[in-house]
Protein backbone atom coordinates (compact mmCIF):
# COMPACT_ATOMS: atom_id res chain seq x y z
CA UNK A 1 0.00 0.00 0.00
CA UNK A 2 2.78 2.30 1.13
CA UNK A 3 4.82 2.13 -2.38
CA UNK A 4 1.30 2.79 -4.13
CA UNK A 5 1.21 6.03 -2.30
CA UNK A 6 5.12 6.71 -3.18
CA UNK A 7 4.22 5.79 -6.76
CA UNK A 8 1.47 7.92 -7.14
CA UNK A 9 3.16 11.12 -5.47
CA UNK A 10 4.70 12.33 -8.86
CA UNK A 11 1.55 12.35 -10.70
CA UNK A 12 -0.56 14.09 -7.97
CA UNK A 13 2.70 16.92 -7.52
CA UNK A 14 1.34 18.68 -10.96
CA UNK A 15 -2.13 18.43 -9.84
CA UNK A 16 -1.37 20.00 -6.31
CA UNK A 17 0.77 22.37 -7.55
CA UNK A 18 -2.07 23.38 -10.29
CA UNK A 19 -4.44 23.86 -7.77
CA UNK A 20 -2.44 25.73 -5.96
CA UNK A 21 -1.82 28.39 -8.72
CA UNK A 22 -5.56 28.38 -9.36
CA UNK A 23 -5.95 29.48 -5.54
CA UNK A 24 -3.46 32.09 -5.85
CA UNK A 25 -4.52 33.25 -8.93
CA UNK A 26 -8.35 33.26 -8.58
CA UNK A 27 -8.54 36.55 -6.52
CA UNK A 28 -6.98 38.39 -9.42
CA UNK A 29 -8.98 36.57 -12.31
CA UNK A 30 -12.59 37.86 -10.15
CA UNK A 31 -11.23 40.98 -9.54
CA UNK A 32 -10.00 41.83 -13.79
CA UNK A 33 -13.96 40.54 -14.36
CA UNK A 34 -15.40 42.54 -12.23
CA UNK A 35 -13.81 45.94 -13.88
CA UNK A 36 -14.28 44.19 -17.43
CA UNK A 37 -18.01 44.57 -16.37
CA UNK A 38 -18.06 48.19 -15.10
CA UNK A 39 -16.16 49.57 -17.53
CA UNK A 40 -17.22 50.26 -20.90
CA UNK A 41 -14.40 49.83 -24.02
CA UNK A 42 -14.56 52.73 -26.56
CA UNK A 43 -15.43 49.91 -29.11
CA UNK A 44 -18.72 49.43 -26.85
CA UNK A 45 -18.99 53.03 -26.26
CA UNK A 46 -19.37 53.53 -29.97
CA UNK A 47 -21.48 50.44 -31.04
CA UNK A 48 -23.88 52.21 -28.15
CA UNK A 49 -23.60 55.53 -29.60
CA UNK A 50 -24.29 53.96 -33.22
CA UNK A 51 -27.45 52.07 -32.35
CA UNK A 52 -28.82 55.17 -30.49
CA UNK A 53 -28.14 56.95 -33.07
CA UNK A 54 -29.83 54.44 -35.56
CA UNK A 55 -32.76 54.39 -33.10
CA UNK A 56 -33.50 57.79 -32.65
CA UNK A 57 -33.22 58.70 -36.93
CA UNK A 58 -35.96 55.80 -37.35
CA UNK A 59 -38.02 57.54 -34.75
CA UNK A 60 -37.85 61.00 -36.79
CA UNK A 61 -38.05 59.38 -40.17
CA UNK A 62 -42.07 57.31 -38.86
CA UNK A 63 -42.57 61.28 -37.30
CA UNK A 64 -41.79 62.80 -40.52
CA UNK A 65 -43.67 60.44 -43.06
CA UNK A 66 -46.32 60.28 -40.47
CA UNK A 67 -46.79 64.61 -40.35
CA UNK A 68 -46.63 64.49 -44.25
CA UNK A 69 -49.79 61.70 -44.40
CA UNK A 70 -51.75 64.17 -42.14
CA UNK A 71 -50.45 66.94 -43.85
CA UNK A 72 -51.59 65.34 -47.17
CA UNK A 73 -54.79 64.58 -45.89
CA UNK A 74 -55.42 68.32 -44.15
CA UNK A 75 -53.00 70.77 -45.52
CA UNK A 76 -55.00 73.60 -43.67
CA UNK A 77 -53.76 72.11 -40.58
CA UNK A 78 -50.27 71.87 -41.30
CA UNK A 79 -49.48 75.11 -41.00
CA UNK A 80 -47.99 77.81 -43.35
CA UNK A 81 -44.78 75.86 -43.95
CA UNK A 82 -46.70 73.64 -46.19
CA UNK A 83 -46.67 73.77 -49.58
Amino acid sequence: MRILIIAALPLLGGCLAKTAIGVATAPVKVASKMVDWTTTSQDEADRNYGRKLRKQEAREGRERREAERRCRRDPEACGADYR
